[in-house]
């Protein structure tokens, strides 16, 4: 319905539709329904309509499937209670005519209605049909009080259901790709009870079911997520199933999942600074108002800090015993409590022992993909969503799938690549593949989300299509994809292998012998291997984050078969003329650019690519004096090398033989990129966890998340200070310089920022008490403000960060003070670049007054920088002419040699360093000769660069003596804020 103004006003007779008013009929109502979980409504919709909340509650679930668990164990006893049931009805329908019968009767009587013998007839019947009903009726009350005691002893199992069900329904909440239909899970329900084992005892019985149940929802959750998730989905479905059994401690889980949002720091000073971490200690000053258990503890942890910091510097600390006794003292979710305020990067590996403990080992294992289970699970009717990542494609999988089966591609298997004006041809495929029972493969649905509304409508109106009939999609995560087409399909996630060893045994499993002897070069099958280890360690890289690549490629099959293709057609031409050089450049330049560089659109990652070919591309490969080595580590016994010269058998051999898990320095990567890598996967959990907590529950003490919120925003108002009288600054300067210029722009955005702070919280406070209605972008605010997190309205108008809203307000302050000390004492001696809003038009500012000053032509001129031996503004008495001192700069990748001034490697669980201040210096790009420097990244945040390319600052020179490759590989970066 496509309406041209409001669809009805209560006290209006038409509604008004296109251009036409028809008169409205009395009877008329307009009833429209939505799938979208919470659909948020203005004021000029909620006031005109009734809006009813028709989702499922967990108890009218456990109602539902309690009457379906009673049915499939003991159908009699529900047979009996639905026959009870409609009697019951009846009785109460048949009473009710009666008692109609005999008023009518009585109101038509004339005359002494003791002489109408027919009505003391009627009276006399309705009487002793009356009291039989009655009789009847509190029969049937005893009889369902005995059935209802019978049906309660199967509640165990609806209820475990119920709770499933939700922790299920909740994952949309993390992608919007993961929703599930109630419909759907009935499927997974039903199939648990049948196929779950039989036992002699009804509790057997229900553990039984309760096992299968709990088990196979896990499974088929697990097939339409992506890797990352389901831990996360382990443990949630652990915490809800405590939850329920009453055994959940809600303030330490909030504690768990959220750290100390207080935003005042701790009174008390981290006695530990040298090597504990700041924000650890700010948690432990929260944790010990959890329990005597946890004062006690940190008492302990002051009182002996060697035996401490020797069970923080273990590798894996959730193994050892603590110090103190304390691992006897304290429960396992207690001691989680501990290790987030120690060792945030072991949490991953905690909360599956955590998970293994509490449910069992099959939790943190998920199922290995299985193209024909996923066919058995399938029906003609719901089609089976393939949600890619980059690097997977499953069609070469469904297409071996549909040869074993005898669905051969092109035959009985159609398939198509969606695009513009595809559409109607899809349409035919799916119309011609259900009436005549083909496969119907639609590849790459993201790419026509205009047209996936159609196809919501087409499978709506699918009534009986042939039972061999399947529909495959595949589509890359999108919140244009119609709810509607998820919540009844089969959702598999594809993702490429993980790990070096899995990788290259996949690309060796499409390649065959007969093509490794198409090319008769020597050089090929070498060049086979080192390419396609080349290929498993650019897609592995992405694991480790903006550590590996700014921007996550896509590096697929592809990449690999049509580079190992070039190789073959330059050595054969080699082979065949007889010439000895292998053309590296040309094989580097078409393998780095072209191929594989042809997906990647950031310059530094350009570099990595670049890099990775030089060092593995070359004629050193076959030098027999100095055998070539990927990677190799003695001491460890691990060694990553060319194998000997055979045939295909020969290297997947020896790809068998490596190890299960790699080291990052495989990769060129520092040890420590493994801990990075951890830390960032327990905060993104945690994140994820956060937004999958049901809103009801109470914080910490009970209180009420209403006045948390409000408390905070009340805080936060306290704390923001007041905007700039920029019309009075600006008088005061008069004609503003360029760097003034600056100034005037950043105050500008500040004014914005605080200004739409102090509103938005103002305006949450009145949504609270109920003085105004609570929007969406205030119901946001009031949950990030709950959750400890930067508000996403306040984020747009605030520099590019990822701090939490505590640190974040601390920052916000510090920038505050930054400002008003460059407008009362002029531009600041030592530039805290963190705290400008575009730092960018800062040194651009600096590049123009030097180009003013000295005559140079602004479009060939730069910066130069070099980091001094400064570490405290303080120590710097006055500001260089041009150019300028920042300070704030941190270094991740490496570290930092004070007494050489020079990058170093860095020490063991030392991510981050702060460098000493740095000097900027203009000069003219001609004129600048660098030697035993490295051109490294300044970015905004630890995120990095996008794949915009937003984030870039600058590029600064930092010295070294090492080679630049070294560097590169371990993704060094400066970055001017970190996230705490």
């Amino acid at each position: 319905m496509h309406a041209s103004s409001s669809l009805a006003k209560s006290c209006c007779c038409c509604c008004c539709l296109l251009s036409s008013v028809p008169v409205q009929d009395d009877n008329f109502r307009l009833y429209l329904v939505s799938k979208l979980p919470n659909p948020a409504y203005g004021p000029e919709i909620s006031g005109k309509t009734m809006i009813i909340n028709y989702s499922v509650t967990e108890q009218g679930l456990q109602a539902q499937l309690l009457n379906a668990t009673v049915a499939h164990e003991r159908p009699d006893l529900e047979e009996q209670r639905e026959t009870l049931v409609r009697d019951t009805s009846e009785n109460k329908a048949l009473l009710k005519q009666l008692e109609d019968t005999l008023l009518r009767e009585l109101s038509n009587a004339t005359g002494n209605i003791l002489d109408n013998i027919d009505l003391v007839t009627t009276l006399e019947n309705t009487k002793s049909k009356a009291t039989e009903i009655f009789s009847k009726l509190a029969m049937a009350r005893e009889t369902t009080k005995e059935i209802e005691t019978l049906r309660g002893r199967y509640f165990p199992a609806a209820k475990r259901g119920a709770i499933l069900f939700f922790v299920l329904s909740c994952l949309s909440a993390i992608n919007n790709m993961y929703e599930y239909s109630l419909g759907s899970f009935m499927e997974v329900f039903q199939i648990s009870l049948d196929t779950s084992p039989k036992a002699l005892s009804l509790d057997g019985r229900l553990k039984n079911i309760i096992e299968a149940l709990t088990y196979d929802l896990y499974n088929y959750a697990c097939t339409g997520l992506f890797e990352k998730h389901k831990l996360m989905l382990s443990f949630q479905m652990t915490i809800r199933i405590l939850d329920g059994e009453k055994q959940l401690d809600h303030a330490q889980l909030d504690f768990f999942l959220k750290g100390n949002l207080s935003l005042e720091k701790a009174e008390k000073l981290n006695p530990f600074s040298e090597w504990f971490p700041e924000q650890g200690w700010q948690d432990l000053m929260r944790m010990i108002d959890l329990g005597q258990q946890f004062k006690d503890m940190v008492a302990h942890f002051e009182a002996n800090e060697q035996v401490w910091r020797a069970w923080y510097d273990e590798e894996k600390p959730e193994e050892e015993a603590m110090p103190g006794n304390f691992t006897e003292v304290m429960n396992l979710f207690e001691q989680l409590l501990v290790l987030r305020c120690f060792r945030i990067d072991r949490i991953t590996v905690a909360l599956t022992r955590y998970v293994m403990e509490k449910m069992s080992e099959k939790y943190v294992t998920p199922p290995v993909l299985d193209y024909k289970n996923i066919h058995r699970q399938s029906s003609a009717m719901s089609p089976i969503v393939f949600i890619l990542s980059p690097g997977a494609d499953p069609a070469f999988d469904v297409f071996n799938l549909g040869e074993e089966i005898g669905f051969k591609p092109g035959v009985k298997l159609k398939y198509m690549a969606l695009g513009q004006g595809m559409g109607p041809k899809a349409a035919e495929s799916i119309e011609v593949g259900s009436s005549r029972g083909l496969w119907v493969m639609l590849q790459n649905c993201h790419l026509l989300p205009s047209w996936l509304k159609t196809l919501e409508k087409i499978l709506e109106k699918l009534q009986k299509p042939h039972v061999d009939f399947r529909l495959w999609l595949t589509t890359e995560p999108s919140d244009r994809f119609p709810l509607g087409i998820l919540q009844r399909s089969l959702k598999v996630v594809t993702e490429p292998p993980n790990g070096l060893k899995l990788n290259m045994r996949s690309s060796y499993a499409k390649i065959t012998e007969e093509g490794l002897a198409d090319c008769p070069h020597p050089a090929y099958r070498p060049q086979v291997f080192v390419v396609a280890f080349f290929h498993a360690v650019v897609q592995e890289r992405r694991k480790y984050g903006r550590l590996g690549w700014n921007v996550a490629y896509d590096f697929n099959e592809t990449d690999l078969r049509i580079s190992l293709a070039l190789i073959s057609t330059y050595l054969k031409k080699a082979h065949d003329n007889k010439d000895d050089q292998i053309p590296w450049g040309t094989l580097r330049y078409l393998i780095g650019e072209a191929m594989y560089g042809g997906r990647v659109s950031d310059s530094f990652d350009r570099r990595i690519l670049a890099t990775y070919l030089d060092e593995y591309l070359g004629d050193f490969l076959f030098d027999k004096f100095h055998p070539f080595h990927f990677y190799k580590n003695e001491a460890d016994a691990v060694d990553y090398k060319l194998p000997e010269y055979g045939t295909k058998e020969n290297y997947t051999t020896y790809i068998d033989s490596l190890p299960i898990v790699q080291t990052p320095e495989v990769f060129g990567l520092h040890p420590n990129a493994d801990i990075s890598y951890y830390t960032i996967t327990t905060k993104r959990l945690w994140k994820d966890l956060v937004n999958l907590q049901p809103r009801t529950a109470g914080a910490i003490g009970g209180v009420k998340r209403e006045d948390v919120i409000d408390k905070v925003a009340q805080d936060l108002l306290s704390k923001i200070p007041q905007p700039y009288d920029l019309p009075v600054i600006k008088k005061e300067i008069g004609i503003p310089t360029p760097v003034q210029v600056v100034l005037l722009q950043e105050l500008e955005r500040w004014n914005k920022l605080i200004i739409s702070m102090e509103y938005s919280l103002q305006q949450v406070r009145r949504a609270l008490a109920g003085e105004i209605g609570m929007s969406k972008e205030l119901d946001d605010l009031g949950t990030a403000l709950f959750n400890g997190q930067l508000p996403a309205f306040w984020r747009k108008l605030s520099p590019q960060t990822e701090k939490m809203l505590a640190t974040w307000m601390v920052w916000l302050l510090r920038r505050h003070t930054q400002y008003t000390d460059w407008i009362e004492k002029g531009e600041p001696k030592v530039m805290w670049l963190s705290g400008l809003h575009i730092p960018e038009t800062y040194i651009a500012a600096l590049i123009q007054t030097a180009c003013r000053d000295r005559g140079w032509p602004l479009d060939k001129s730069t910066i130069y920088t070099q980091v001094t031996k400064f570490t405290s503004p303080s120590q710097i008495t006055e500001k260089p002419k041009h150019g300028c001192y920042v300070e704030g700069l941190y270094l991740e990748g490496a570290a930092w040699d004070e007494e050489t001034s020079m990058l170093k490697h860095q020490d063991p669980k030392h991510l981050v360093v702060e460098l000493p201040i740095m000097q900027l210096f203009p000069i003219e790009a001609s004129k600048l000769k660098l030697t035993n420097t490295f051109r490294t990244p300044v970015y905004v945040t630890q995120a990095r660069r996008n794949a915009m390319g937003v984030g870039l600052i600058f590029e600064a020179d930092v010295a070294t003596t090492t080679h630049p490759s070294h560097w590169v590989l371990q993704g060094v970066a400066l970055v001017l804020n970190i996230d705490h």
